[in-house]
């Protein structure tokens, strides 16, 4: 199974000049494997680009990504790098949305569709990445 990362959603809902092809291809690609994944977190950043929670569920549908809840593990995992993060000196005084989205992957073994890949790789790289 395949956990999407926002942004690759993102782009094909925004039609990025620079990312819409790479990420519906990957979608695509990715569909025909199986079912995708999304949890509340990138559900969350996904509902940015819609005017209301209907038109999210219409696109989010349920024959095309089940929805999971983050696990209390990835909770953990996900504070632990948040405070590796900050003892290299990062800025952020608050977890990252990204740090639960990885943190999830880790914990269910889920590969993750990304094309945000340096905080993937420094702080869970024991997650598979499917990214640029």
């Amino acid at each position: 199974m395949l956990l999407v990362d926002a942004n690759v959603l993102i782009d094909v809902i925004e039609d990025d000049p620079n990312w819409a092809d790479w990420s519906a291809r990957q979608l695509a690609a990715a569909r025909r494997r199986g079912l995708l994944v999304i949890n509340p977190i990138i559900y969350a950043e996904v509902s940015l680009a819609f005017d209301d929670a209907a038109d999210l569920d219409h696109y989010l549908t349920d024959a095309d990504f089940e929805r999971r809840a983050l696990p209390w593990e990835a909770a953990f995992l996900a504070g632990r790098a948040f405070l590796s993060y900050r003892q290299r000196s990062g800025t952020k005084t608050t977890p990252l949305p990204d740090f639960y989205i990885g943190a999830h992957a880790q914990a269910e073994g889920l590969t993750l569709l990304t094309r945000d890949v340096d905080r993937y790789k420094t702080y869970f790289p024991k997650v598979k990445l499917v990214a640029p």
